[in-house]
């Protein structure tokens, strides 16, 4: 009888300190996590762009108040009331309301450019890559006419060329990101076309298309990833950019740029109204940049023994 208790205690004891041994270890790879960034973009960024809905407290392009409310300053400040949290602009619409809209604008863009520029430079980098020769040295020199051209320069050649609309910003940015996807995939693929596991497919009778999208492109998996994430960063600081200098998005879309540029004006009579989109914009960026440096140490082999 007490044997059987002795083993039932050892079972348990194993079972409890299996579940503690694995608690501690998920503690430790939570704390190794960058908190701040994520938290930043959770309620920057991510949760305004899915519940902009709910969250925003009065439509993002009408004033609650008409022109009575309008340059008020947010509700810490005097004068300050809980109708306009962060103030409100010249025509007496709410800011915060727009900022948080403009998540959802900014984060479409982002996944939307990424998607198609990503696609376009992937396919493009794994073909030259792969096949080299001719193919290769076709597509590298329109990447190298590509990446000398400055960016700000060929991101206003195009916005002016196709006019200010949400349509506009995506073809910029697919326009100006797939060149830095296409050189990196063709960097990686050169070296893994060599790689044992590459012959032994071919000798297996593996056509090329399996080859290349079976067992080169999930590889490159851990890269792409880490280029998408600092890339994300870049793209909501392009769309901000654009719409600021007046060939982005056109007005009244709720868009951090356009907010910025609304109220730069009143920088000095009303602060608030330039301030806070600005301020998002920040946060986001370094947080995607924090973000992606992170991701950088943690699938790089070489780097994460360090």
């Amino acid at each position: 009888m007490s044997t059987e208790v002795r083993r039932t205690t050892g079972i348990d004891l194993r079972v409890s300190n299996g579940f503690a041994g694995n608690a501690r270890s998920f503690i430790a790879e939570a704390r190794r996590l960058p908190l701040i960034p994520i938290v930043i973009l959770l309620v920057v960024l991510i949760v305004p762009a899915i519940f902009a809905d709910v969250i925003a407290p009065h439509h993002p392009l009408k004033s609650p108040l008409g022109l009575k409310g309008r340059l008020e300053p947010p509700m810490w400040a005097e004068g300050g009331t809980w109708t306009h949290i962060l103030g409100s602009d010249k025509a007496g619409r709410d800011v915060l309301s727009p900022i948080i809209h403009g998540s959802r604008v900014s984060m479409k863009i982002s996944l939307v450019g990424i998607g198609i520029g990503g696609f376009i430079g992937v396919t493009l980098g794994l073909i030259a890559g792969y096949y080299r020769g001719r193919i290769d040295h076709v597509i590298m020199r329109v990447v190298d006419v590509s990446l000398s051209i400055p960016t700000v320069l060929l991101a206003l050649s195009l916005a002016v060329a196709l006019g200010p609309s949400l349509k506009t910003i995506v073809i910029v940015v697919a326009a100006l990101l797939w060149a830095v996807y296409c050189r990196q995939v063709r960097g990686e693929t050169l070296v893994m076309r060599e790689r044992d596991f590459v012959s032994r497919a071919r000798a297996a009778g593996c056509s090329d298309a399996r080859i290349i999208f079976r067992h080169i492109l999930p590889n490159l998996t851990n890269t792409l990833i880490v280029l998408a994430t600092l890339q994300l960063g870049l793209i909501i600081l392009l769309e901000a950019s654009l719409s600021f200098l007046g060939v982005g998005l056109s007005p009244p879309t709720p868009a951090w740029g356009l907010m910025v540029a609304d109220g730069r004006e009143l920088i000095i009579t009303a602060w608030w109204v330039a301030m806070f989109p600005g301020i998002a914009i920040m946060l986001t960026v370094l947080s995607f940049n924090l973000i992606g440096d992170w991701l950088r140490d943690r699938l790089d082999p070489i780097l994460r023994n360090v």
